[in-house]
């Protein structure tokens, strides 16, 4: 009798689960790294420093502020004043104390008396906002009682 050897036929495996499993991890990360940017307001455009860097260690309580103009389709600014964008609403500088001190209630109901100590309050200003009123921005803060702050700008590119 005559054996016959077995032919060593290569297993086809399905690559589709693992194709789907690339692409679910790919669409985690890039969602995961968008969330950085959820509190960047695009109507802020900051201004471009060669010696901006990120903190080394976000803050655990932070408080975010974006100071710019509401802009038009093409870029241009609609309205000569800065507006705060501040809890998903535009507030003009000269109410932004009584919606500070709802914030800084609502953080003292809800971390203790103490957390306004250490409340870091970050400030995106648009780069065509004049020093003078991110100034007069940082004392409406003060006078809420904040005393941390944090001022961003972008990277320059070379």
């Amino acid at each position: 009798m005559k054996l016959r050897p077995l032919e060593a036929n290569s297993p086809d495996t399905d690559m589709t689960p693992i194709i789907d499993i690339v692409f679910l991890l790919l669409m985690l990360f890039m969602i995961v790294i968008n969330f950085e940017n959820s509190k960047a307001e695009d109507r802020t455009r900051l201004p471009k420093d060669g010696l901006a860097k990120p903190p080394e260690v976000r803050p655990e309580h932070e408080l975010v502020l974006n100071f710019g103009y509401k802009r038009n389709r093409d870029g241009s600014k609609a309205e000569s004043t800065p507006t705060v964008y501040f809890n998903d609403r535009d507030v003009e500088v000269g109410r932004l104390g009584i919606e500070l001190d709802q914030e800084r209630r609502a953080m003292e109901q809800q971390y203790g008396n103490r957390v306004i100590d250490d409340v870091t309050v970050l400030i995106r200003a648009d780069a065509d906002v004049p020093a003078g009123l991110v100034q007069q921005l940082v004392q409406k803060c003060q006078q809420n009682g904040f005393t941390k702050f944090l001022l961003r700008a972008m990277v320059e590119q070379k």
